[in-house]
This record gives structure tokens, sequence and C-alpha cells, in this order.
């Protein structure tokens, strides 16, 4: 299961698998947010600027970890039922949870959720807390879905590299070239700043596929200045918190005119990794929200050519759930002690596995 950085609502999905290979991909669900829990969530992540430990959970931060705990229970009650999967054949639930505050710098991660509530709820083993040892052997924590994007890629017969962009709350990237070392980071905001905006000036959670957007004119200007942000000129791995840029704020503008700036910003940024690549991609695979948002994959096809830009929905893939599979990989991973994070992933000194599981 995932909710990501765009606090939208709980993805869920089923995968076979031996933390090596898929075997098979299975269905997947969705138990969105209402607006009362995506606002304690909101209100969760502004007061966690100010932990120093990352099981403290004063205040707000603790009736959003009971809100992001009941929602993932009934999240795998409404699917399980849905499906009509027996609860007992599932081996592992992989429970990301919620991240409220990631300052790697610190060695400060946090995500909330409590695990040990979730198993006894869905009395299903949960493997949970992916982040934390990567951190705190000095890696960045982020991004972990790479291991599953190389999974993924190795069933494509194509000519590499290739480039798997997550476009979440922030968005990242998996390079990926034959047997070449796995190369991920994150490379700036996916659909943070966007959904905050259309969240402030039109009321709407997010700019369904790009509509408002597609009917403004993008300020290059201000894209220009906010790419010179030190962010964009690190090489990988590197990381980011999905409030590291709230600080751009942009001219006053029409609503159309910020949607389109702010997709703009996003495909740029993800545009200027490239020169910080082995070999620029040939082929870019989108997933996550961003996927969906038609007048994002025009900038990127405009920014990334010659390279093709295609969506995962496209192969096949169910973009909005690939982070969702990507954390039963992860726990199916974990229990089995495989690395979860690498050197060229997230920074961390050598292969580190992760994941604390907790029994029904």
């Amino acid at each position: 299961m995932m909710s990501g950085t765009s606090l939208d609502g709980v993805d869920v999905a089923l995968i076979e698998t031996d933390g090596k290979r898929i075997a098979s991909i299975g269905p997947s669900g969705y138990r969105p947010y209402s607006d009362k829990e995506r606002g304690i969530l909101r209100q969760a992540l502004s007061e966690a600027v100010g932990l120093s430990q990352r099981d403290a959970r004063p205040g707000i931060l603790g009736e959003a970890e009971r809100t992001v705990t009941l929602a993932h229970a009934e999240a795998v009650a409404t699917f399980t039922a849905q499906q009509n999967i027996a609860r007992e054949d599932i081996d592992i639930v992989g429970f990301h949870g919620q991240t409220v505050l990631h300052r790697p710098a610190q060695r400060l991660t946090v995500q909330i959720g409590d695990a040990a509530a979730l198993a006894k709820a869905i009395h299903i083993p949960v493997m949970h807390d992916f982040r934390a040892a990567d951190v705190a052997a000095g890696g960045q924590g982020a991004p972990f879905v790479p291991v599953y994007h190389r999974a993924l890629a190795q069933s494509l017969e194509r000519e590499g590299p290739i480039a798997l962009v997550n476009i979440g709350g922030v968005s990242n990237i998996t390079y990926i070239d034959g047997t070449e070392a796995l190369i991920a980071c994150d490379t700036g905001p996916g659909n943070a700043l966007l959904d905050d905006f259309m969240f402030r000036v039109m009321d709407q959670r997010f700019d369904c596929e790009g509509r408002v957007a597609a009917q403004g004119i993008v300020d290059e200007a201000w894209v220009q200045r906010s790419l010179q942000h030190p962010f964009f000129a690190l090489p990988p791995p590197k990381s980011l918190d999905r409030n590291d840029f709230a600080s751009l704020k942009l001219p006053e503008i029409v609503p159309a005119d910020g949607a389109a700036t702010l997709t703009a910003f996003t495909a740029a940024s993800i545009a200027r990794i490239v020169p910080l690549l082995p070999k620029p991609p040939r082929s870019w695979i989108v997933v996550g929200g961003g996927a969906r948002n038609l007048t994002m994959l025009r900038m990127l096809r405009d920014r990334l050519a010659p390279a093709t830009v295609e969506s995962g929905d496209a192969l096949g893939w169910p973009a909005d759930a690939i982070e969702a599979q990507a954390f039963g990989f992860l726990a199916a991973r974990g229990l089995k002690g495989l690395p979860l994070s690498y050197p060229t992933t997230t920074g961390v000194p050598i292969p580190m596995t992760g994941g604390i599981m907790v029994l029904p």
C-alpha cells in the first residue's frame, strides 16, 4: 500500500513476487482521503517541520497517525472484499505510511502510521519503516522504488538506457541501462506545487488531465530562475522533502497561467537531470499521478526530445498503482534480507536492507 505526498488517498495493489522477479501483477484499488482527512494531513505536514525525534507525535500528528492507520485498514477491508481475496492468502502487507518530514541531512525521516494497530486490524503481517535504516546509515532514504522499477524494466524488450519517472508529490527517476548499476534520485517537484496551487486558487485537489494548464501560458523566465536552485545541479543520488520548494512564489498570475507554469517547472526539472546521467535515456516511461496529466506528458515530450515519452498505462502498467506494488515488492525483499537501496540510488555507503515486520 502507498499513501504518497500528493495526499490524495491510499493505493492498494496485489502482486506475486519472490522479491527478485514479478511472477504476476494482480488487481489494484484506491481509498480516497476525505476533505477532513486531507485537512488533518496538511496540518500535520505543517507541524512536522518542528520535529527532531522520529517517534514523536505531538498535537495533530497523533490524530493524523490514527487517521492514516484507519484509512489503510479500511483500504484493505474494501479491497479484499471487492476482489474476493481471503486475507490468509496474503503473506505480507508493505505499509509505507505517510511521510510528514524528510530531512536526510539530519538523518531524520518521519512516516506516520501505526503498523502494530494495522496488523491487528487486518489480521495480516505488516512490514513497515522501510526508510529508517538507510537514513541512519547516511543514505538519502529516497527514492525507494528503483529496485521495483528495475524488475518492471526487465520485462521490456527494448534498447536502453531507459528512465522510469515517477511523478507523485515529488518526482523521482530510475535510470536503467542493461546490467549496469542502478541510478536513481529525486529530480524536483512533482505534483505538490501544482496541487497546492490548484487547491489554493481554485479549490480543486489537482489539475485533472492538465486541462487548466493546457489553457495557460508558461512564464518561462520564472521557470528558468527557479531552476537556478542549487538542488538541480547536484548529481545523483539526492532526495527532497515535499515542501522543499514551497518557498517559491509565483507572481500575480491568472490560474491557467499559474498551472501551466508549475507544470512546466516539473517537466523542466525532470529534463534537467539528463546531463547528470551517464547517457541520455532513449525512452522515458512516466508513472504516478503525473502520468494522467496530458499537459505534463506533452511538456515532457517537448523537453526530452528526441527521446520517446509514454505513460506506464500504455505498457499495461497501472500507473497509479506502481508505488503500492513497489512496497509489496520491497516487503518481500525485506523478508529475505535483500537490499532495498544502493549507493547509486540513495547514497547509502553499502547496499542496505530494511523494514520491520509486525505480526497480527
